[in-house]
């Protein structure tokens, strides 16, 4: 089955670039992805841009509209995500658990809907 880790923290409480702090949080990253790979759970993981670069968009009323920036009102934001598979939830939280964003955010994990009949 498929999961998707959706990784949520507040920008500023994570190791900014350019501080002795980012390097090992960025090597934690890489070793995550490569037991990921290693172990075949990754089908894709991604990193967004800030926030602030999003365009919301809604359809009400068969008219399109759209806003720039996130549209809901909070302090942590969409950092990234990962879509793992694998034979369990418990088995996608000890994959989820290794992400290092985890450590100064959260990171909220769902299984993918499948609609194969």
């Amino acid at each position: 089955m498929k999961y998707m880790a959706l990784i949520y923290s507040v920008p500023s409480d994570s190791p900014a670039y350019g501080t002795p702090e980012f390097g090992p949080f960025m090597a934690a990253y890489q070793a995550a992805n490569e037991t990921y790979t290693r172990d075949g759970v990754l089908v894709v993981g991604e990193a967004l841009e800030d926030a602030s670069t999003a365009t919301t968009l809604k359809v009400r009323n068969g008219q399109t509209e759209t806003m720039d920036g996130p549209f809901a009102e909070s302090k942590e934001q969409l950092g990234g995500i990962y879509i793992f598979e694998c034979k369990s939830l418990d088995e996608a939280l000890r994959y989820a658990a290794m992400i290092p964003t985890a450590k100064y955010g959260s990171v909220e994990v769902r299984p993918i809907q499948s609609f194969d009949a």
